[in-house]
């Protein structure tokens, strides 16, 4: 019964493993979709090395979940397993392994929850900062127009999304720059970059001393807006995206020489005026495709007893 050992042990390699390949490798700023997809597969295998070993020695531990994972296997194949010859490890590692994720759930609903009730306060601060005047309808479109000193625009997702721009950042945007800001914005709603973010907080939240979630909440929160501003530049051109980007940003200090919150603004607007070369698409298909086999890989783990078996 060496099989859900096996599985903690490809998953502890790929997290410790892939990480590391990708932040030595020079491709992901020039394809931060293609990286988006890796991280996400990367991710999606580590959780389900874990799943699987938690099944499997729960299967060993208890004959009543044995008797559902394995309801329409052959003998053969329960026997390939040897469940029955399981050690005294297997309960409590079923059992750590379904609070870890329990605790995962839990982590992504608090995340959610938190989210919502941030929009919620957005809108609310919308109701106060542009309300109608006597007689005015709601218009329910999605474009939000609010007084302001300070160049801003977001994206408010939600069941009815908006995006809000400040009168500042329609003084400074002028044409195809402010073409250039909307569509980068369309462009995080468009690719649901909110549920990547959700999802990598909330692994990183539940579980702050893996570094691999940490590590993938740092690029989801970098890669997203490398995505967003390709989307941009495609339409309207990598100058105006790039100029669009320090006319909203020069007021905040985040060109200066200490380090700020939005200190990843000057590597974008380098990144668009010195653009790198898109890699060939049979090496973008080809990433892609390595991308899409990680998660396979613990399934093909957890299948060899049983494909023994049968032969």
């Amino acid at each position: 019964m060496m099989v859900p050992v096996a599985l903690l042990l490809l998953g502890a390699l790929t997290a410790v493993v892939a990480p590391r390949l990708l932040a030595r490798a020079d491709w992901p700023d020039r394809e931060p979709v293609v990286a988006l997809w890796m991280w996400q597969c990367v991710v999606a295998a580590v959780l389900l090395c874990c799943v699987l070993s938690m099944t499997l020695s729960a299967s060993a531990a208890w004959q009543e979940v044995r008797g559902h994972v394995f309801a329409r296997a052959p003998r053969a194949v329960v026997d390939a397993y040897a469940l029955g010859t399981a050690g005294p490890w297997a309960a409590p590692t079923a059992v750590l392994l379904a609070s870890g994720g329990l605790w995962s759930l839990a982590m992504l609903v608090r995340e959610v929850v938190r989210a919502r009730a941030r929009r919620r306060t957005r809108r609310a601060e919308l109701v106060v900062r542009a309300p109608l005047l006597p007689g005015e309808e709601p218009a329910g479109g999605r474009l939000v127009v609010l007084e302001g000193e300070r160049p801003d625009a977001w994206w408010l997702a939600g069941t009815a999304p908006r995006l809000v721009i400040t009168t500042a950042a329609l003084r400074r945007l002028k044409g195809r720059q402010l073409n250039a800001l909307i569509a980068h914005e369309q462009g995080h709603a468009q690719a649901r970059h909110d549920w990547l973010l959700h999802c990598s907080a909330a692994l990183a939240g539940g579980f702050p001393q893996v570094p691999v979630f940490a590590a993938f909440r740092a690029e989801m929160h970098r890669l997203v807006e490398l995505a967003a501003d390709d989307m941009a530049s495609r339409r309207f051109g990598r100058l105006t995206t790039a100029l669009a980007l320090v006319e909203l940003n020069e007021e905040r200090g985040v060109f200066g020489p200490c380090p700020s919150a939005q200190a990843h603004v000057p590597q974008r607007v380098h990144r668009l005026l010195t653009p790198p070369g898109r890699l060939p698409a049979l090496r973008r298909l080809r990433l892609t495709a390595v991308a899409a086999l990680v998660p396979v890989l613990p399934v093909l783990v957890a299948l060899v007893p049983g494909l023994r078996a049968l032969g």
